[in-house]
């Protein structure tokens, strides 16, 4: 049983060690306390000993209030702050938190142009013969790749079909009748004693993925992830289930959705869709997921290795490339970990909406290792873009409340591409002399 008491310890000390305590609910699968679940709002609450802790995750937000004392004015003005540096934003036009069309930018005007159906040309040729050339694919994804091939071309750059055009067919119909041997297998055991504590938990975390998006709150889609974590959880005993993997499912699952509707996905009732169809979009969404997983499984394993030397990593990254923001977050004793270790768990997927992970996801197909080892860069790069605004801050709390909920509301595919172009500056910068960025 781990004790929690938060009564009387200064603020940052508390809020590092609630994300500690957060970490290892992860690997425990407790929660103390009462958990009050809204589409929006998350609250728990926690009972000390001398006072009441309350911990809500808002739209992003992470907000540490400690009842019994004064942090919690200090914490409100900061959170105020915060909300109307957002409303100060220019006005732009509100798009689809899922983009309908691939290409489409934050004018929020889905009409192709003539360059895109050039590239949607482009791509059709490619695939069209009977052998595709990958590594020509890699290069033409890389800035991007259009709705209507996104489907097959994501299945190929994972490697999840063959470049062989005949085998395709034979491919996809095997490796759908193998994952639906796994559920008739390993389903039914989900109730059992050894496996409830995975079920369960997967089971509480579905409904907190994308709740902003009516599409992941249909029970059928709930359910379908629910089978996809819980065979792949099973499947993985080295590292079992762990949140986050949830977020992972979404990209794909929307993408495969596209593959047979026209209309807006957010919105879309897949009820409406063939048993069959459903099937389909649920295997490969599996076996890709897989796929991708299995280039960072350490992420998962006991204790997340591979999440704490990315994050190492990125620290000593920005200490080379803006050793301002570097040393503003040292003044402030704000740790990368307390961040960015949730954007290495989920790969990003809280910090931005779900078409520019989309997106951004297009380039780490077609980069190699793009899961494992071009986020790094993509993160440094995500975190610098956001200076000025870093630098205005003169606090841990403000400064934690910022990296919590960076303003990335209306970005769409023009700040994605950005955000790879400066990724691929540096990787080009450091990647082949990873001494230049240790100190």
């Amino acid at each position: 049983m781990l004790l929690y008491d938060v009564a009387h310890v200064h603020y940052k000390v508390a809020f590092h060690l609630w994300l500690l305590f957060r970490a290892f609910q992860v690997r425990q699968h407790r929660l103390p306390g009462v958990l009050i679940q809204d589409d929006m709002i998350k609250c728990y609450l926690s009972h000390t000993h001398s006072c009441t802790e309350r911990v809500f995750e808002q739209s992003g937000f992470v907000i540490y209030e400690q009842i019994n004392g004064m942090e919690s004015l200090h914490l409100r003005l900061h959170l105020k702050a915060a909300l109307q540096r957002q409303q100060s934003l220019p006005h732009r036009p509100v798009i689809p938190l899922v983009a309908r069309m691939a290409d489409q930018n934050t004018s929020g005007t889905p009409a192709m142009t003539e360059r895109e159906a050039f590239r949607l040309d482009k791509f059709r040729q490619l695939l069209a013969g009977p052998n595709t050339d990958l590594e020509e694919l890699r290069k033409l994804s890389w800035s991007g790749i259009p709705r209507q091939v996104r489907p097959i071309t994501w299945k190929l750059l994972s490697g999840y079909l063959p470049a062989n055009a005949e085998r395709r067919a034979s491919t996809l119909q095997r490796k759908r009748q193998e994952y639906f041997g796994f559920i008739e297998q390993y389903y039914d055991s989900r109730n059992d004693e050894h496996h409830q504590d995975t079920y369960r938990q997967i089971h509480i975390d579905i409904p907190r993925t994308n709740p902003l998006i009516p599409l992941f709150q249909q029970a059928s889609v709930q359910e379908i992830f629910e089978r996809i974590l819980f065979i792949w959880a099973i499947r993985h005993p080295a590292s079992g289930y762990v949140q986050g993997i949830n977020d992972l499912v979404t990209p794909f699952f929307v993408v495969y959705v596209f593959e047979y509707i026209e209309e807006e996905v957010e919105n879309f009732d897949v009820s409406s869709l063939q048993e069959e169809v459903l099937r389909n979009i649920e295997a490969d969404s599996f076996w890709c997921m897989s796929k991708l997983l299995d280039g960072i499984q350490d992420n998962y394993t006991f204790a997340q290795p591979g999440i704490q030397r990315k994050v190492k990593a990125l620290e000593e990254l920005v200490s080379r490339i803006d050793e301002t923001v570097h040393r503003h977050m040292q003044q402030y004793e704000v740790e990368y970990l307390q961040f960015a270790f949730r954007w290495m768990n989920n790969l990003l997927m809280r910090e931005l909406p779900l078409r520019c992970t989309i997106r951004l996801w297009d380039t780490y197909q077609a980069e190699p290792e793009g899961f494992s080892h071009f986020h790094l860069y993509v993160c440094a790069a995500f975190l610098v873009h956001w200076r000025k605004e870093i630098l205005e801050e003169k606090d841990f709390q403000g400064l934690m409340i910022l990296l919590q909920n960076l303003p990335t509301m209306h970005w769409g595919n023009e700040e994605v591409s950005v955000l790879l172009a400066e990724a691929y500056r540096l990787k080009f910068a450091f990647a082949d002399a990873p001494n230049h960025y240790k100190r």
